[in-house]
């Protein structure tokens, strides 16, 4: 299933907040260099008592520490932090959409078996958004299909682009049609950011690149037609919409100045999609959650914490509760209510085949 129930348990310490952006990886995975023939992939090197590296062909990527892989670790967080569940995916590095389909797919098989692992041992306390080989849409529908049907997940984690096309390449589109039928929710997070030959230093990929890299997904989306032939797909784009919200108005007035450029595949105004797509909380700043908040509604917001890296928030929820003017049934929503409704949640939930 989708996960346990979300009444109250035994735990009545812990509100109902729900974080829908989290990362893990499984303690150890094969060697992926030997096992596929060639490099490029991630290799964790485990050097000392929770802790590890990740490597990329013998280069140093980041240092994680045991949460990033302990779910009891994790736990331990959770019950501190009274986040009620956590939804679990992948490091975007591990996308690999730049490998050969089938090792991808491969790949994708094997994290998404340690995801569903993870969740059935602890279902009222995690739910899990699979990985996919993107770069090979008949691929990316089979493998998006077991994680809805079989392993019991009620969506999946992709990046912003998959080899340098944005989301609405007519390649992509039938992996997002798979998505509407299954019911999917999508939950798009940036990864191998544009640019980055000019954001070498200061750590520029990340505090530049991904809100870039986030805006460009959602402008792809809007004008290339998607949210129109797709009615009902659930997208929710990681980091508040990254930098769109802050440019909104640029983008509106750009439609407006040529919609003969912007609105080139017969979309509308970008204002009008603002209440189709989800965003998630992540914005480390109280003005900033009050405009996606403001421009979204509260209906479109999910926590979000980026747990367990350090440019997330430490504590998941506490910029919410921070802000006086948000009303309580606001901040009940923002914490909790919003995830659920885009995971589907409130919904009956199949059980898994």
């Amino acid at each position: 299933m989708f996960g346990g129930p979300l009444s109250p348990s035994a735990e009545t310490n812990l509100v109902l907040k729900i974080d829908l952006h989290t990362h893990i990886l499984p303690r150890t995975w094969p060697d992926l260099r030997r096992r596929y023939g060639y490099g490029g992939f991630v290799h964790l090197e485990h050097h000392g008592p929770g802790c590890a590296r990740m490597l990329i062909d013998g280069r140093l990527f980041r240092e994680i520490d045991a949460p990033c892989w302990d779910p009891e670790r994790r736990l331990v967080d959770c019950r501190r932090d009274k986040v009620k569940m956590q939804v679990l995916s992948t490091v975007p590095v591990m996308f690999s959409y730049w490998a050969r389909p089938e090792h991808t797919h491969d790949l994708a098989r094997l994290l998404n078996d340690h995801l569903a692992d993870v969740v059935a041992r602890h279902p009222d306390r995690f739910v899990a958004l699979g990985t996919l080989p993107m770069q090979a849409p008949d691929l990316a529908i089979l493998e998006l299909e077991r994680c809805v049907r079989e392993l019991g997940f009620p969506g999946v984690q992709i990046g912003t682009h998959v080899n340098g096309r944005n989301l609405d390449h007519p390649d992509l589109f039938p992996i997002f049609q798979a998505a509407e039928r299954l019911g999917a929710a999508v939950f798009v997070h940036p990864w191998d950011m544009l640019g980055r030959e000019r954001m070498a230093r200061y750590f520029l990929p990340w505090l530049v690149g991904m809100p870039a890299e986030t805006s460009l997904a959602i402008c792809s989306v809007i004008f290339g037609g998607v949210l129109d032939r797709l009615p009902q797909l659930r997208l929710c784009f990681a980091h508040g919409g990254g930098a769109f919200p802050g440019t909104f108005g640029r983008i509106e007035a750009g439609y407006r100045a040529r919609p003969d450029l912007c609105g080139a595949d017969h979309c509308h105004a970008p204002g009008t999609y603002l209440g189709r797509f989800y965003v998630d909380s992540l914005v480390h700043d109280a003005e900033a959650l009050r405009r996606i908040v403001g421009l979204f509604g509260a209906e479109r917001v999910a926590l979000g914490s980026d747990y367990p890296f350090p440019l997330g928030e430490a504590q998941p929820g506490k910029l919410i509760a921070s802000l006086p003017d948000l009303p309580a049934p606001v901040k009940r929503r923002l914490l909790a209510g919003t995830a659920q409704e885009f995971l589907g949640l409130k919904k009956k939930r199949p059980a898994a085949k």
